[in-house]
């Protein structure tokens, strides 16, 4: 169910979402500032471009909102009602948590949109070689 060829591997593992082989991002991790926004231009294994179209990730903003606002509650709720801490403390957690997280953030609403327009296809590598 989350091994390869799920929608699940292919966002998490930021592996091309049509033939879960190549890597989304040049460098690996996103706490490498320098290489944080890099992307590949196209999957090396079955050449899915990974920019559909121009301006095409402007998209992975909403993403990212949905997945902040989810932050936000789960780590609220940790803080406020399981570790009762005040407004002021549960404010600063919530800030450290989202600046620690930003990096990781950014790459899974990129890799999370692409997933959402491309497709899994399990004979991707082969038609790419033809």
């Amino acid at each position: 169910m989350f091994g390869k060829g799920s929608k699940v591997y292919s966002i998490f593992k930021m592996k091309c979402p049509k033939c879960n082989e190549g890597d989304l991002f040049v460098n690996k991790n996103p706490y490498n500032f320098g290489d944080m926004t890099k992307m590949n231009t196209s999957c090396k294994t079955c050449k899915q471009s990974y920019s559909p179209e121009p301006n095409f990730y402007y998209g992975a903003m909403y993403v990212s909102y949905g997945f902040s606002v989810a932050l936000f509650v789960a780590v609220y709720i940790i803080s406020a009602v399981f570790f009762e801490q005040g407004i002021w403390e549960t404010i600063g957690v919530l800030a450290a948590v989202l600046v620690l997280l930003a990096p990781y953030l950014f790459r899974l609403s990129r890799s999370t949109y692409l997933n959402i327009f491309v497709h899994y296809d399990k004979e991707a590598i082969q038609k790419a070689s033809h």
